[in-house]
């Protein structure tokens, strides 16, 4: 497969192929140690319930994704070209939002790494994130970087998938009692449902697999089918890694384990599995770490780049964006608390701004679109999935308030 950014046409197989990369960028993206700490916290709240609140989630998350991947797979331009086709200056502010965001979660991202290494291997966290971020570095550097980080991403998704499995069947859950409620919850938690949503499409995670998509040269009305079959299984990936998940720490809690150290899903897979389980947690936090790292950094430095930039230059980019977080981390040790909600903040803004943009294009602006006609039916569900996004984003300024004052 040829460098990032260099195709016009594909053939089916290194079509196939950039698809999966993209993907499973999306996906890991979305798998992260948030992604690993919210499961598991509310698993613990909510019990079998819980297993509603992924089913609605993932339902709004492919809403979103469709009519992120298909404006942007058609019209073969990024969210922040778009942006600034539609209101000039809108994508240079949604670029700032991404951008800063994924610095200040890419230090959290590395320090998840070492904290990963330190539960697989007993390494000190720093040494653990610093040998990470260099292995991040190293793919970025590869000759062949689009290749590298298509297979890193999937296997690393794999390997989260497989161990997961294998903890989930360990934990011996009452699946029957998570499937009742899949349909029939004994509580509703609107809150949980919208950080679910926040967490899995939210901030720079919205675009990773669409930017990729496009930066690996799968574009245009022709390629549609395949774009949006890419973009439901990639919210699919991402909801079998959180059933599992839930299945493993409900599996623990039905069993009547009182989870209650600082780091309750490590504690949970070691009372499933012992302490196998312990460094099966490591290996698990630190690939979902790391991939989160690959994919904050690919995102935000596509961002601030134009799609004619070439791509061994936005590589190094990449990398110096990769070092420079690195070198924050082992200076302070992580992002501090009131950054991470600062930054979590602006993700909320992201989602409503961005993918408002985007609804705009496949409503009002054919001419971007080449000329493609824009599904109704799909239109339709994103403008209520946005709406949704309007709601994350009043509590994103409501929380921005609260750390003002």
């Amino acid at each position: 497969m040829a460098e990032v950014g260099t195709h016009e046409k594909l053939g089916s197989g290194a079509r196939r192929t950039a698809l999966l990369g993209a993907m499973f960028l999306m996906a890991t993206s979305a798998i992260g140690p948030g992604f690993i700490t919210q499961t598991t916290v509310f698993t613990v709240q909510l019990g079998a319930a819980f297993a509603f609140a992924i089913l609605v989630s993932i339902l709004v998350d492919i809403a979103v994704q469709l009519n992120v991947w298909r404006v942007i797979g058609i019209s073969g331009s990024r969210a922040q070209e778009l942006g600034n086709k539609v209101f000039p200056g809108v994508g240079w502010f949604l670029a700032g939002l991404v951008f800063i965001g994924g610095v200040v979660f890419n230090i959290g991202n590395i320090a998840g790494t070492g904290l990963g290494m330190n539960a697989m291997l007993g390494l000190d966290p720093k040494i653990g994130g610093a040998i990470s971020a260099a292995v991040a570095i190293l793919i970025f550097l590869s000759k062949k970087a689009g290749m590298a980080l298509d297979r890193i991403v999937v296997l690393l998704g794999a390997v989260m998938i497989l161990l997961m499995l294998y903890v989930a069947i360990v934990a011996a859950p009452p699946v029957g009692e998570a499937l009742k409620n899949t349909v029939l919850p004994e509580q509703i938690d609107f809150l949980v449902i919208t950080t679910l949503i926040g967490g899995t499409v939210g901030g720079y995670i919205t675009y990773a697999g669409a930017h990729r998509m496009i930066d690996s040269g799968v574009k245009g009305e022709e390629n549609v089918k395949h774009i949006s079959r890419s973009s439901v299984l990639g919210i699919i990936v991402t909801g079998v890694m959180r059933v599992l998940l839930f299945l493993a720490i409900f599996g623990v809690v039905a069993g009547g384990v009182a989870l209650t150290s600082d780091n309750l899903a490590a504690e949970a897979f070691g009372h499933a599995a012992g302490e196998i389980g312990v460094r099966m947690f490591g290996i698990v936090l630190w690939a979902a770490a790391l991939t989160s790292v690959i994919g904050a950094a690919y995102t935000s430095v596509s961002f601030v780049t134009k799609s004619t930039t070439a791509a061994r230059k936005r590589n190094l980019i990449t990398v110096v964006f990769i070092a420079a977080c690195a070198g924050i981390y082992l200076l302070i040790g992580q992002a501090p608390q009131t950054l991470l909600i600062f930054a979590g903040a602006f993700n909320g803004l992201i989602l409503p701004v961005g993918f408002g943009v985007l609804l705009w294009v496949a409503w009002r602006r054919r001419d971007l679109l080449h000329g493609y006609v824009y599904p109704k039916w799909l239109l339709l569900i994103g403008v209520a999935s946005w709406l949704l996004t309007l709601y994350l984003g009043a509590n994103s300024l409501a929380g921005l308030a609260k750390l003002w004052a």
